[in-house]
């Protein structure tokens, strides 16, 4: 099944959802919201929550690490300086959108002090992204293609995990000083999605006291 059908898919089983929705055709009082906005807004504070936390807790725990211990170090590099830009661009668009349906939904003013906190854990999970997308995630993949040339020197990368690079470092200095600043803006840039992830567990918790089952 291609990427558009796929898609169409999706649509489709969104639109039987909103036709058969008791609120589609619901009336509202002058002044009020309307109940079809409201429940639009609620979806896609959902849809785009639901995907940005997923997308975190597969990258930062699951997927990285498998492709980690299963790939070349050079391959695995390679792969995650196209996958992160992409990743981050998703979760941010995600946080975004979710903060805006959510400030809607909770006008500041109005709200209490409970959707005020969760409104700014939403605005911190945004934030973080977009400081990997914008600053940590261009450096640290710059480092990295760097590092990799002289490893490539080294004819080192190629390899599953840091033993061979760990080996060389001891006796070439250029690449253990490369390691150490690698290693820190990759740490600074790990620390940043953790944030985000930890933002956003929060609000899962917020989330799962609204729902009634």
């Amino acid at each position: 099944m291609g990427w558009l059908t796929r898609f169409v898919t999706a649509v489709a089983f969104l639109a039987v959802g909103i036709i058969f929705s008791p609120e589609t055709f619901g009336s509202k009082s002058e002044g009020e919201k309307s109940p079809t906005v409201v429940t639009a807004l609620k979806l896609v504070h959902l849809l785009c929550f639901a995907t940005a936390w997923g997308a975190a807790l597969w990258v930062t725990f699951i997927g990285g690490i498998i492709m980690f211990k299963n790939l070349p170090r050079h391959q695995f590099g390679n792969l995650q300086s196209k996958m992160f830009p992409a990743y981050f661009s998703m979760v941010g668009v995600c946080c975004a959108a979710s903060v805006v349906a959510f400030a809607y939904l909770h006008p500041w003013k109005s709200s209490g002090a409970t959707e005020k906190y969760q409104l700014g854990f939403l605005v911190a999970a945004f934030a973080f992204n977009l400081s990997n997308l914008v600053i940590f995630t261009p450096i640290t993949i710059e480092m990295m293609k760097e590092r990799h040339k002289v490893e490539r020197e080294a004819n080192i990368g190629e390899e599953v995990g840091w033993s061979k690079n760990q080996q060389e470092a001891k006796k070439n200095p250029k690449l253990a000083a490369m390691n150490r600043k690698f290693g820190m803006l990759h740490g600074l840039s790990s620390l940043a999605n953790i944030f985000s992830f930890g933002s956003l567990a929060i609000h899962s918790w917020y989330l799962a006291g609204k729902i009634d089952l």
